[in-house]
């Protein structure tokens, strides 16, 4: 029998939102489908930390869930950036991913397909922001060129910072994460991705 992670999450803590709805259609996908399945429940879930998904993600790097599976994708992730990187290391390692709201199987062909069609959307997405604040910056540029742009100075400026060694430990943080995961690449592909 195949073993299985069921993640379920609210989006606030306030008591008014429960997860006992996903919880009972992943409960019954498990076992129409025959699955051992494990539940995880995200109890605290600020914007910064999520403990549970974060304690899953290492069960699942360990090959101890053959899938994880969540009532919809916005259970998961906040960004279209966080969907697409923890399911793309997922499905590189050949984990399950099943989003059964959304109607999403990244372990089979068609859903293989569905998540480069995601991912392309994901970076077009990512594209399209980065654009429109260029456009934004220069356009101000433009209309006043004495004008400061960027976020106010605070205290924590008054001593210059170092960017160069800003990237390099941010590309080592990277590269630490991936090699716990078993993914190793060499530190210029990180590099390359935060410049």
């Amino acid at each position: 029998m195949k073993k299985v992670a069921l993640y379920v999450r609210v989006s606030s803590t306030d008591g008014r939102q429960t997860v006992e709805n996903q919880k009972i259609i992943l409960v019954d996908f498990a076992k129409r489908n025959n699955l051992e399945y494990d539940i995880f429940e995200e109890e605290e879930s600020t914007r910064k930390t999520r403990p549970v998904k974060q304690a899953l993600l290492m069960k699942l790097r360990n090959f101890e869930y053959e899938s994880v599976i969540i009532y919809k994708l916005d259970r998961w992730a906040r960004s279209s950036t966080e969907l697409i990187l923890d399911t793309k290391e997922l499905v590189d390692k050949g984990i399950g991913f099943i989003s059964l709201t959304d109607n999403l199987d990244f372990s089979s062909a068609a859903g293989r397909l569905q998540f480069q069609i995601l991912s392309a959307f994901a970076e077009f997405e990512r594209s399209l922001i980065s654009q429109r604040t260029k456009d934004g910056l220069a356009r101000v540029r433009a209309k006043n060129p004495e004008k400061k742009l960027g976020r106010p100075v605070g205290s924590k400026d008054s001593k210059s910072r170092k960017k160069s060694g800003y990237i390099l430990r941010e590309a080592k943080k990277r590269k630490s994460f991936d090699e716990q995961a078993g993914n190793f690449k060499s530190i210029e592909s990180y590099l390359d991705q935060i410049k």
